[in-house]
């Protein structure tokens, strides 16, 4: 168990022990209007819209534009984004900093909002190369370097060396204008810096301001292991941690990857020698016990793109302990595929263990599919995978512990459903359609999730959800856009017509399930049962109403307090565009993401409700629809012949 330990484990330990998530963000208000309905606002929500969602994110770190054509209704916006940031994370962060700045600066005029991934910022002046220190937010990390005041004096001035030295070079370069490094402070301490200026700043105006903001390093935080200042035109920070994700091809930092390349030469080295002992450990210790390796198993994917499963792989004893044997106290959840336990790794990590059972439907074919996409899958709105165990007849997932369980438990539960007010579930809406865009569109991969639903989404902390469940998953390759399949896998109720009848599956398949998932959120009703207007179906139901002129009557009486009218009719007319019978004109995740989060964007009226021919509906044998009232009828409810269009911010 030790050489095993030492063998898997240590890499990762020793990459991955710098890793931080780190995050802050602050809005500051310039001045006030009273009212939104102006020229202006009109112009900002045009350049906040185009900054936060524009392609052109993918090739470009910094962004300035402007909307309008006389003063003072001109809008002028910008962003940076991180030097190591991913065009995909870029994105991310833009559209969540969007969501943000309307919520905390409702009435400014001019405001700026920094993340750790992004700042964006917006004016009713133009901001290109004018230089601005005089907003600055600063952070602290909240350990002490030391209580001896020899010792904080000595690594401040190391550090405040090192950083003027980052700011000399960034100020130097004359299109990035960024700079990072890392310096051994001591035999056991390394010391991280970074520094970054908009780089439509002069030369002068860059060095001024980031000198400016070392200043404050020391003013605001000094003693401590680390510390950051932002302002709308710079930002630095140190830490003695790695904080940066720049990888090895990419890395700025001179001496960088000579240190990498030695470090993954010691670890092989390391890794070598303890190769052949655990040879000769395995050979005549464990020579009863079968080990199952990918290569034993059939599979749908390309062995290839796996990144080094080994270092994930568990051994069955490791989860036995971590879940006392499985306990039944441990037990936290029962899928369709076997039980759901918590676990504590020998690290301390809480993780939430999913054991298949041995007569359930997932067999060796769907756990490689699951383990395979989840290792190289990464997105705050996805589960994290953290390991699997392949052991004899025992086929385990190892999960990110989630602590508060899947939607449902929630969402259907009439003494819990309460606690999901309409913020937290407008928030869980938006949360699963970007883990779903992050799928079809925006990782190196287009998915197509196959089973998306309440009890596949989980829940953290502070409630955001994370999609689970990869087991019926399928990936497409180059320009695929659809496939078909004899093999039907999911829910009921949640599948598209076209897969459940003929066994067409696209990304507008998964649109269709959202748009089910919307509607069970928004009424906390599951999509099947019957309801006032003697209808079996939650779609059918709300189409009844929403051609009614009704659409508020759907609303789960919990909400009615917390509820904007607004955001309601919003997602309810998106969920009737995601469940339309014809998948063409469903919108793309991509555009499900956009009217979601700008109230700019002209909502489309849904054209023709679900499952409204009489004929495919009864070759849904597996589906029981017999009832005339269970087919939705062709008529449409327009209230003034327009669709919503409103664009006050939330």
């Amino acid at each position: 168990m030790f050489l095993y330990f030492l063998l898997v484990l240590m890499p990762v330990w020793i990459l991955t022990a710098t890793a931080a998530d780190f995050q802050t963000h602050r809005c500051i208000l310039n001045t006030t209007i009273n009212t939104t309905m102006t020229p202006y606002y009109s112009n900002l929500i045009q350049v906040l819209d185009s900054l936060a969602s524009d392609n052109i994110v993918d090739d470009k770190q910094f962004l300035s534009r402007s909307f309008g054509n006389h003063q003072p209704d001109i809008a002028y916006g910008s962003y940076l984004c991180r030097a190591d940031v991913l065009p995909n994370d870029c994105r991310n962060c833009l559209l969540e900093a969007r969501k943000d700045i309307n919520m905390t600066c409702p009435n400014s005029k001019a405001a700026v909002l920094w993340n750790d991934d992004c700042m964006l910022r917006f004016a009713n002046y133009s901001m290109a190369s004018i230089m601005d220190s005089a907003t600055f937010v600063p952070e602290c990390n909240k350990v002490n370097i030391s209580y001896m005041v020899s010792e904080q004096t000595r690594f401040w001035e190391f550090a405040r060396d090192m950083m003027g030295q980052l700011a000399t070079k960034a100020s130097k370069d004359q299109k990035q204008k960024y700079a990072n490094i890392d310096l051994s402070y001591n035999k056991e301490k390394k010391i991280y810096g970074y520094v970054q200026c908009t780089p439509d700043l002069s030369n002068s105006d860059c060095g001024r301001c980031l000198r400016l903001s070392i200043d404050r390093l020391g003013e605001s935080c000094y003693g401590k292991e680390g510390a950051r200042v932002l302002t709308p035109s710079c930002n630095v920070r140190f830490e003695t941690y790695e904080f940066l994700r720049f990888s090895e091809s990419s890395s700025h930092t001179p001496g960088k990857r000579k240190n990498l390349s030695k470090l993954i030469a010691a670890v092989v080295a390391t890794v070598g020698g303890l190769v052949l002992i655990l040879g000769v450990y395995r050979l005549f210790v464990m020579k009863k016990r079968r080990f199952v390796t990918f290569n034993d198993l059939p599979d749908e994917t390309d062995d290839s793109e796996i990144v080094s499963e080994q270092s994930i792989q568990y051994e069955f004893g490791t989860i036995e302990a971590a879940t006392n044997k499985f306990s039944i106290h441990n037990k936290i959840g029962e899928g369709g595929f076997g039980g759901v336990y918590k676990g504590v790794l020998l690290d301390g990590r809480e993780v939430a263990v999913k054991r298949l059972s041995k007569g359930s439907g997932q067999g060796a074919l769907e756990f490689k599919n699951e383990v395979v996409l989840l290792a190289k899958l990464q997105h705050r709105n996805l589960v994290r995978l953290l390991g699997f165990c392949l052991e004899g007849d025992e086929k385990i997932l190892i999960y990110e512990y989630v602590p508060n369980r899947s939607l449902d438990y929630f969402l259907f539960d009439p003494t819990k459903q309460a606690l999901l007010d309409w913020p937290t579930r407008y928030k869980i809406i938006g949360g699963i359609a970007r883990g779903m865009l992050y799928l079809h569109e925006d990782s190196r991969l287009r998915i197509i999730h196959r089973d998306l639903k309440a009890s596949n989404i989980l829940l953290d902390e502070d409630m955001n959800p994370k999609i689970s469940d990869f087991g019926t998953a399928r990936i497409f390759g180059g320009t695929q856009t659809q496939a078909k399949t004899n093999r039907i896998v999911g829910t009921f109720g949640y599948m598209s017509p076209e897969y459940a009848m003929h066994g067409n599956f696209s990304v507008r398949s998964d649109v269709f399930s959202l748009g089910v998932l919307i509607l069970e959120i928004i009424s906390g009703r599951r999509n099947t049962g019957l309801f006032d207007s003697g209808y079996v179906d939650l779609l059918c139901h709300a189409w009844n109403k929403w051609k009614k002129g009704e659409p508020l009557k759907i609303l789960d009486p919990n909400l009615v307090d917390s509820s904007s009218n607004n955001e309601v009719l919003r997602s309810i007319n998106i969920a009737l565009s995601c469940v339309q019978e014809d998948p063409e004109i469903r919108p793309s995740m991509a555009t499900v993401v956009l009217m979601l989060n700008s109230y700019s964007v002209v909502l489309p009226l849904p054209e023709n409700p679900p499952f409204v021919s009489h004929t495919r509906v009864r070759r849904m044998t597996s589906i029981d629809l017999e009832s005339d009232k269970s087919i939705c009828k062709s008529s449409v409810w327009v209230t003034d012949g327009s669709p919503i269009t409103d664009v006050h911010p939330r």
